[in-house]
C-alpha cells in the first residue's frame, strides 16, 4: 500500500503535468483568466493615464482630508487595502476600508470617500456613494465608465476616475488600486517617486512576472505552476510578514478562493504567530512535535494537510526576518510542508507587484491543476439573485 508522501507525490506529477500541457489549459480557462493576469502591468499605465486625465478638482487636494476612507468589496475593496498598506507607516491621517453598507458613523464633511466598484453597479458600495453625498463628504468614485457610480459621482459634483475592466474585479486590482494611490499621494500620504517611478517600476515588475509565469513556460522554470502544483489536496495558509507581505496574504486567500474555488487562511506576522501557529499542532497538520512524523497515514480518513506559503518581505528589518524564519522552522518540525515568496524591488510599491504577480498566477494555475475553471463565481451570482427576489 502506498504511503502518503507518495500518493502527495503522485497528485503532484499529474497537476504538473496537466498544467504543462497547452491544449488543456487552454480548453480549462475560455475566459482566458490567465492572459487577464498577464496584464496586470499594462493595467498600472492604463489606468495612471486615466487618472491624470480626470478631473480631481472635486477632492479639494490642497486641503488635507481628517481621514479617508475606501468604500469596496470582493476584488474592488481589495485596492483599499492596498492603499491602506502602502500607508501606514508614514501617513499622517488614517485610511480605513470599509466593506457594507453606507458609512461608519463618524465619517463626515472633513473626509474623503473614495467608492471603489470594477462594474460601477455594487450595491453596497453605491449606498456608500449616496451616503457619502447626503453628508457632505469629497466623493471619487472609481470604476467602469457611463455606470451608476459614475453617474451619482457627476451629480454630486463628486470625482470619478473610469478605468478599463479585466474579466473580473479580482482581474483588475491595478486599474483599481492606481487611482487611489495617485490621489493619495496629491494629499501628501506617500510618494509615487519622481514622474510616478514607483508607478512604472511595478508596471515592469508585473510584466517580467507575467513572461516568467507564462503558460508556455513549463513547470521547472515557472514558480507559478510549481507552487500550484505543491499545493494541490492542501489548505493553504497564508502568512505574510514585512510592510506589504500581510496584504500579499490577504489578496492570495481571496484569489485561492475565487479562482481556485478552494478555501484558505491567511494571516499578518506577527500575529499569525499568536492564534494561527497553533495549528500547526492540530489534525490537519503533519503532525506534532511529539508525533511519529514517519508513521504511515495511508489510512487516515483525510489526506488533507495543512501547507504554509510564507510571503516574505523582510524590509531591511531584522525581526520581519527572523519572523519568517521561525515560521518556517516551526512548521517544518511539525511535517507542515512550506513554500517561500519573496518579494522584490526598491519601494513597497515594486515589492507587493513582485508577490502579487506571482501569487495571482498560482490562484490561477491551480484552479487549472484541478481541473477547474477559474472564472466563473456561480455562488456570488446565486446569492444575489436571491437577494433580488427577496428585496
Amino acid at each position: 500500500m502506498a504511503s502518503e508522501n507518495s500518493v502527495v507525490a503522485e497528485m503532484t506529477d499529474d497537476a504538473l503535468e496537466r498544467l504543462d500541457d497547452a491544449a488543456v489549459l487552454a480548453a480549462l480557462d475560455p475566459s482566458q483568466m490567465l492572459r487577464a493576469t498577464a496584464m496586470a502591468g499594462a493595467q498600472v499605465r492604463a489606468s495612471l493615464g486615466a487618472v491624470q486625465e480626470a478631473s480631481l478638482a472635486p477632492l479639494g487636494l490642497d486641503t488635507r482630508p481628517r481621514a479617508i476612507v475606501v468604500a469596496g468589496m470582493g476584488g474592488s475593496g481589495v485596492s483599499g487595502d492596498v492603499l491602506a498598506s502602502l500607508t501606514s507607516a508614514a501617513a499622517p491621517i488614517p485610511v480605513v476600508v470599509h466593506r457594507g453598507y453606507g458609512l461608519p458613523g463618524w465619517v463626515g464633511a472633513a473626509d474623503v470617500v473614495m467608492a471603489v466598484s470594477c462594474s460601477g453597479r455594487t450595491e453596497e458600495t453605491l449606498s456608500s456613494a449616496v451616503e457619502a453625498a447626503r453628508r457632505g463628504t469629497r466623493l471619487l468614485g472609481v470604476g467602469t465608465a457611463d455606470s451608476p457610480l459614475d453617474l451619482h459621482c457627476r451629480s454630486q459634483h463628486g470625482a470619478f476616475v473610469p478605468i478599463t475592466a479585466a474579466i473580473a474585479p479580482r482581474a483588475s486590482l491595478w486599474a483599481l488600486a492606481v487611482p487611489l494611490l495617485v490621489v493619495a499621494e496629491r494629499f501628501g500620504l506617500l510618494s509615487l517617486g519622481p514622474s510616478y517611478a514607483d508607478l512604472e517600476a511595478a508596471a515592469s515588475r508585473l510584466e517580467a512576472v507575467a513572461q516568467m509565469c507564462s503558460p508556455d513556460r513549463e513547470s521547472f522554470v515557472n514558480p507559478a505552476k510549481a507552487l500550484a502544483a505543491e499545493l494541490v489536496g492542501s489548505l493553504p495558509m497564508i502568512w505574510g510578514g514585512g510592510e506589504v507581505g500581510p496584504i500579499a496574504a490577504l489578496r492570495t486567500a481571496c484569489q485561492l478562493m475565487e479562482n481556485a474555488k478552494l478555501p484558505a487562511i491567511w494571516g499578518a506576522l506577527p500575529e499569525a504567530h499568536h492564534n494561527q501557529s497553533v495549528a500547526l499542532d492540530g489534525a490537519l497538520a503533519g503532525g506534532s512535535a511529539d508525533d511519529d512524523l514517519f508513521r504511515d497515514r495511508v489510512a487516515d480518513p483525510d489526506l488533507l494537510r495543512l501547507h504554509l506559503v510564507l510571503v516574505r518581505d523582510d524590509d531591511g528589518r531584522d525581526l520581519a526576518a527572523q519572523r519568517a524564519d521561525a515560521s518556517a522552522e516551526v512548521a517544518r518540525s511539525r511535517g507542515v510542508a512550506v513554500s517561500v515568496v519573496v518579494a522584490e524591488g526598491s519601494s513597497p510599491l515594486e515589492r507587493l507587484a513582485s508577490v502579487v504577480g506571482l501569487l495571482d498566477f498560482a490562484s490561477v494555475y491551480l484552479a487549472l491543476a484541478n481541473g477547474v475553471d477559474p472564472t466563473p463565481i456561480g455562488p456570488i451570482d446565486d446569492i444575489k439573485a436571491r437577494l433580488a427576489d427577496r428585496a
